[in-house]
């Protein structure tokens, strides 16, 4: 399904007002896959009844059981996580990315860490009362990060809230490294607990679709390859040899090639061979809407660490929705062949960038 713009997402931090909608969530759902001219599949329906399910027991001041949605790429997930927000009239919800949440967890916590239960202090301020916390692309690849969604779990059940999540992974596939996944089953016994765990099928990657790119910022951005002299000056890009400068970011120092007003220029290795983090890439974005990132190569051939931070990149951009100018030194699809288990996501979200003939020029930027 069409995955809606990120800026009707972020809500993060604030209780989000109630829909003024005289809909329940199946009509507004059936409404609004007409009016995009999408068919709803079987799985998607049924998702539908139990989120209109969910959203009556609220309603009745009932806590119902939490919501687990997974399945490929492009499916619908986020479609469907975002129009049971927007249909939802309850004014407690938030709408929050894996990636965003998790930066300020851990942010929370290490400025509460001389409290006897830095994280209860942390969520107090996060949640501020929340009832519904619709978490959106969750997935675990670190032991360390596995451990504290255990305690996170843990807490929100404790706390009432209802929990719809939405993964390209079922619970048994989150953290598949075996040398750690053992490790996690407390918290997989603990979503088939509490959660209904439901596969959302359909027929096509539905971020290809020609009504998506109309969207978004991000979708507007061009794959450009193999950046030569020509394209740069037409595309209105930095030159491949442009030297380093250093950008403020938070507390640290990073990496840029150039920025003016509300753009920025990276090359590939500023942002993924460095030890940058997500909360780097969640900072920028506060400053610039308009990416330029140079040089991606083979991903094939760097490290799972380097594929693993353009991933989480990619991710932040799209969430953020970001403008994005991407120069690769071979076609799309030779660059994203690698070996991190999200890349399928990644290359789903690049694909929707305009393919830049490299035999043909655009009009020069004026």
């Amino acid at each position: 399904m069409a995955v809606l713009p990120p800026a009707l997402r972020r809500l993060f931090g604030k209780p989000a007002a109630a829909t003024a909608t005289s809909d329940d969530v199946s009509t507004y759902f059936q409404r609004k896959a007409r009016r995009q001219g999408y068919t709803l599949s079987p799985s998607q329906q049924q998702v539908i009844e139990r989120m209109a399910q969910i959203a009556n027991a609220l309603q009745q001041q009932h806590t119902p059981r939490s919501l687990y949605l997974h399945g490929a790429v492009g499916r619908g997930k986020s479609w469907l996580l975002d129009g049971f927000f927007q249909a939802l009239p309850l004014a407690q919800k938030q709408r929050v990315h894996f990636h965003d949440f998790f930066a300020r967890l851990h942010q929370g916590m290490f400025r509460h860490r001389q409290q006897p239960d830095a994280l209860a202090v942390t969520l107090d301020e996060l949640l501020e009362g929340c009832r519904v916390l619709c978490f959106d692309e969750f997935h675990v690849h670190d032991i360390g990060d596995a451990m504290l969604i255990t305690r996170l779990f843990k807490a929100l059940f404790e706390r009432g809230v209802v929990v719809l999540v939405t993964s390209n992974y079922p619970p048994e596939g989150l953290l598949p490294n075996p040398l750690y996944h053992q490790r996690f089953k407390p918290v997989i016994e603990l979503i088939g607990a509490r959660m209904d765990v439901m596969e959302v099928n359909a027929p096509q990657d539905y971020r290809g679709l020609p009504h998506n790119h109309g969207q978004q910022r991000f979708t507007q951005g061009p794959f450009i390859w193999p950046g030569s002299p020509a394209q740069r000056a037409a595309f209105g890009v930095p030159e491949a040899d442009c030297p380093a400068l250093t950008l403020a970011v938070g507390t640290r120092q990073l990496r840029v090639r150039w920025h003016q007003g509300r753009t920025v220029a990276f090359t590939f290795n500023d942002l993924c061979e460095q030890p940058t983090a997500v909360m780097d890439y969640l900072l920028l974005c506060k400053d610039f809407d308009d990416w330029i990132i140079d040089g991606l190569p083979l991903l094939g051939d760097c490290p799972i660490a380097v594929q693993q931070r353009f991933i989480n990149l990619v991710d932040v951009l799209y969430d953020q929705d970001k403008h994005l100018t991407l120069i690769g030194e071979r076609p799309l699809a030779e660059c994203l062949a690698g070996q991190a288990i999200d890349l399928a996501r990644t290359a789903s979200r690049l694909n929707q960038l305009q393919q830049a003939n490299p035999q043909a020029l655009p009009d020069p930027v004026s």
